[in-house]
């Protein structure tokens, strides 16, 4: 039996021992990481705790409605046993009818069947098994990354791994980030936030490029289960010359080389990042995508009330 619980009825330690035991189980599932992108989440809860998934949730202009938090590539249903397609659907079907609106990526553990209640597409993400010895992934990667890492080893670059969020964001902040106007000191707040707690929970940690004194890079990096997400990065145009994130990466692959582990890239749909990370050998995994809206006819004809209702989830 699938039952809905508020947050206040979530028993928050039985919840992480089923992400913690899942089979397909994701750092973004925890109740930590939850708490500090979607507080006040909701959840579909099966049995006790043997199959749960998560629901992001807001409310705007008096409409309930489901939503991807930043920085959680994938949500969706998380199990102990194995999943079925049937099972899948069961759960988005006991999705509550006051979720009016709803946008939500599953994971790539989930197949539900394709059904008229949703629109259903698939997202790209790519993925790199680094269980193989350095030389061997070194082989996979391409001729153009090949030759940037080898130049970026000329440039004296250091790797330190002492940063703070805080330099990281200011990084993003002043470089790329001066051009996404959307972007508000909220969002970086809670960005900061987001990074310290899972420091402070030993699943995450900065790996940073410098050069004479000089932060050129920075990447954020989440390590949970055998997955080292690579959640947040920022270069300046110093490091982009240098080819300083060529470096970072393949010191970062070089440190995790001949373990059962898994670089996860988060993404990406935009032609040039997934061609970059392509250019270190990783593979494409596709992972599901649902929208519904139960909305009433005059808002559902209204072109501009999934964008109003994104705005409050940030980049």
């Amino acid at each position: 039996m699938i039952k809905h619980l508020t947050y206040k009825q979530i028993d928050h330690k039985k919840w992480d021992e089923c992400i913690n035991k899942a089979f397909n189980g994701r750092v973004y599932a925890l109740s930590w990481y939850l708490d500090e992108i979607a507080y006040g989440w909701e959840a579909l809860v099966e049995e006790d705790y043997t199959s749960v998934m998560p629901l992001p949730g807001g409310k705007k202009a008096g409409i309930n409605y489901l939503f991807q938090p930043f920085f959680t590539q994938q949500l969706g249903l998380f199990s102990i046993g194995l999943l079925t397609p049937e099972q899948i659907n069961n759960f988005l079907e006991a999705i509550p009818s006051k979720y009016r609106y709803g946008e939500l990526n599953l994971n790539s553990h989930n197949n539900p069947s394709d059904d008229h209640r949703y629109k259903l597409t698939y997202n790209s993400n790519h993925e790199l098994d680094l269980i193989k010895p350095y030389p061997s992934i070194q082989h996979s990667f391409s001729e153009n990354t090949r030759r940037n890492i080898k130049k970026s080893h000329n440039q004296g670059i250091i790797i330190a791994k002492n940063s703070g969020p805080e330099e990281l964001v200011a990084l993003f902040s002043a470089n790329r980030g001066a051009l996404l106007n959307h972007i508000t000191d909220a969002h970086y707040s809670r960005l900061i936030a987001l990074m310290h707690k899972a420091i402070y929970n030993n699943t995450g940690f900065i790996s940073a490029c410098y050069q004479h004194n000089n932060l050129l890079c920075g990447a954020f990096f989440l390590n949970f289960r055998n997955r080292l997400v690579f959640l947040f990065s920022a270069i300046s145009e110093e490091g982009k010359k240098n080819g300083a994130m060529f470096f970072l990466l393949d010191e970062t692959i070089r440190q995790f080389a001949e373990k059962p582990v898994i670089l996860d890239f988060e993404g990406s749909n935009e032609p040039n990042l997934a061609r970059f990370y392509k250019s270190f050998g990783a593979n494409e995994v596709k992972y599901p995508r649902i929208v519904f809206n139960r909305l009433p006819y005059p808002l559902q004809i209204t072109v501009n009330v999934a964008k109003k209702l994104r705005q409050i989830i940030s980049f």
